[in-house]
């Protein structure tokens, strides 16, 4: 595959990625541009899974470099703890881990349900427009009065829960996670942070997976690809989250509701009146 190409793929899923907008429909669009040109891009088994686990490992890594404060006080934290000592940044690393639980477990379970029944167009666009309405009830009835340190294990469980829910392609897992948050009555910074921290285990767990997916296939010369991708999707997402937690520092979610609901609009349009190539992808 061009590198360009990969680095278009990679770009574009850092940056939605990050954002409260779903990633899906993103890349669906991308592809379906890809498949319009007079050489169309094909990409090859090998190459599909570099480009799936280097995005995420390079959104993994704009996560920890803007929280890096959040990070390194979890670990200093737990290390405390682990000799006896009390420490705030332990519990807040305890929620976090039990966040991920629910995710990973239905990750497992569903897999292959979602690969091959979940991932149509039609189902994305109206996730996309479903879930801006419940985010936008969410911002505006949702308190903004709790903070990381005011979470409880139910609190991580729920969120948890949400984070699981994204698991329905177009649902978006940040947009989820921000979504419970705000019913939790987080402020919108607070719900945002916790949404990324969460995202650290989650991350890296689906990474580590198709690491060994990709070692199984053997094949150095997919090394390159994989640079590339994680490159541009750390700097993707890493302007993201500086984007995202800029303007939520002053506004509401909104303008993401509105930006969810015309590209929810789009697909559909796309999906009904038979424009796109293809219903699955």
């Amino acid at each position: 595959m061009p590198l360009l190409f990969l680095a278009i793929l990679a770009a574009v899923q850092g940056l939605t990625e990050l954002l409260p907008i779903s990633s899906s429909a993103h890349l669906i669009l991308t592809w379906e541009v890809f498949g319009r040109l007079d050489h169309p891009v094909d990409l090859g088994v090998g190459q599909e899974l570099v480009l799936d686990i280097a995005s995420h490992v390079g959104t993994l890594f704009a996560i920890c470099l803007y929280f890096w404060r959040d990070v390194l006080g979890m670990v200093a934290g737990s290390l405390r703890f682990a000799v006896g000592r009390r420490d705030p940044r332990a519990k807040l690393m305890g929620l976090v881990l039990l966040s991920a639980i629910p995710a990973g477990f239905v990750g497992i379970l569903l897999e292959d349900v979602i690969a091959e029944h979940l991932r149509l167009v039609e189902l994305i666009g109206w996730t996309q427009i479903v879930f801006a309405i419940v985010l936008l009830v969410a911002d505006r009835v949702g308190m903004t009065i709790r903070k990381l340190q005011h979470l409880g294990v139910s609190d991580a469980l729920l969120v948890g829960l949400a984070q699981a829910l994204a698991l329905i392609p177009g649902v978006s897992r940040a947009g989820i996670t921000m979504t419970m948050g705000r019913f939790l009555g987080m402020e919108r910074t607070e719900a945002a942070r916790f949404s990324f921290l969460v995202a650290i285990p989650t991350i890296a767990g689906a990474g580590l997976l198709g690491a060994w997916e990709l070692y199984k296939l053997g094949s150095a010369a997919l090394g390159l690809d994989a640079l590339i991708t994680i490159g541009f999707s750390f700097l993707a997402g890493l302007f993201s989250l500086s984007f995202l937690m800029a303007w939520i520092r002053r506004q509401t979610f909104t303008v993401f509701v509105i930006y969810r609901v015309l590209l929810g609009g789009f697909l559909l349009w796309l999906v009904y009146s038979g424009t796109l190539a293809t219903l699955h992808f």
